[in-house]
């Protein structure tokens, strides 16, 4: 309903309405805040007596000859957020040029190798969490070697975050999460509709975002979904919650590499702090909650500092002292 400032009639509906907006915006601070507090639930504490591993082991599968930033993004993330070891299982043209952007990954170059998946599988015992996706490309053979590993993951029962080009190959065969509740989706607008169209066999109610991804969560077996977007809607097929945490104007390319690897640390610990942390949420729930709150909290920190030159490299710097902003206060 329009309501035309200089009507005398409107001003009561016109009060009431803003009343009624501030209340629902101040129960949304509220069940933010109350969601940040279990993400906080979940954090492990830093301790002396603990040994290299014990916080965090991630691999993030992807990185091709085109794409090399991704992976790179990913993995620092994770290594940034709190994980204590970060690999990079890439394609062998993409693997010098990502130890070239950082000594602190261990990076293998077997994506592409006819032996792949049992190269990675060897690796899976070592590992908490997989990041799938970033800077993977369409190639069919490396997608054919990500399905592979992706079916090693899960009888392994390791969890799985899958972003990027790993969404591309799920919306060509849902089948391959189909009930695996230990994976999480972390589609943008454009790989949410693709994944939407090819379960449904239509296109989304873009008027109903909350309704849309609660559904698609369901009918892939509360697989836990998260729509990025000006908010994030994130849902596990029974809970949907909104991220709306302030971030920036600026979309930089990358920003979803960063919360992809955060998540992939967070999922780990909340699985390790188990429902009881989460106050009977799903833990999956409340680590893509962090996730999604991190990320913008570094993206408007980024962007106060830079501007309109904002990347997501900005961002990654930025990811310590927004953790502490929003995890440890």
């Amino acid at each position: 309903n329009h309501l035309n400032p200089g009507c005398g009639g409107c001003s009561e509906q016109r009060s009431f309405l803003e009343r009624a907006f501030s209340l629902r915006k101040a129960h949304s601070i509220k069940d933010m805040e109350n969601t940040l507090q279990l993400v906080r639930n979940i954090i492990p504490p830093l301790s002396s007596t603990k040994h290299k591993g014990q916080d965090g082991r991630i691999g993030v599968v992807g990185g091709c000859q085109e794409y090399t930033g991704a992976p790179y993004f990913a993995a620092i993330s994770a290594l940034k957020v709190g994980a204590d070891l970060s690999h990079v299982f890439c394609a062998s043209a993409a693997a010098p040029v990502i130890k070239a952007y950082s000594p602190e990954l261990i990076v293998h170059p077997v994506l592409d190798s006819p032996g792949a998946v049992g190269e990675v599988e060897k690796w899976l015992p070592r590992l908490h969490a997989l990041v799938i996706g970033p800077g993977l490309g369409r190639d069919d053979v490396l997608l054919e070697n990500v399905k592979g590993i992706l079916e090693a993951s899960k009888a392994r029962a390791i969890p799985v975050v899958i972003d990027a080009d790993g969404l591309w190959l799920v919306a060509q065969q849902p089948a391959l999460i189909q009930g695996y509740r230990k994976a999480v989706l972390t589609p943008n607008h454009m790989e949410f509709s693709r994944l939407y169209d090819a379960v449904f066999r239509g296109p989304v109610d873009s008027d109903d975002r909350h309704g849309s991804v609660l559904r698609l969560s369901q009918a892939l077996g509360n697989v836990t979904v998260v729509q990025k977007g000006q908010c994030d809607i994130l849902s596990d097929g029974q809970q949907v919650l909104v991220c709306s945490q302030e971030g920036s104007s600026r979309r930089c390319g990358g920003q979803g590499d960063l919360l992809s690897g955060s998540l992939g640390v967070l999922v780990h610990w909340a699985l390790l702090a188990g429902p009881e942390k989460t106050n009977g949420s799903s833990p999956l729930l409340v680590a893509a909650f962090g996730a999604c709150s991190l990320t913008r909290q570094c993206n408007h920190q980024a962007f106060q500092k830079h501007g309109r030159s904002t990347t997501t490299s900005d961002m990654i710097a930025e990811v310590g002292t927004a953790f502490s902003k929003l995890f440890e206060t």
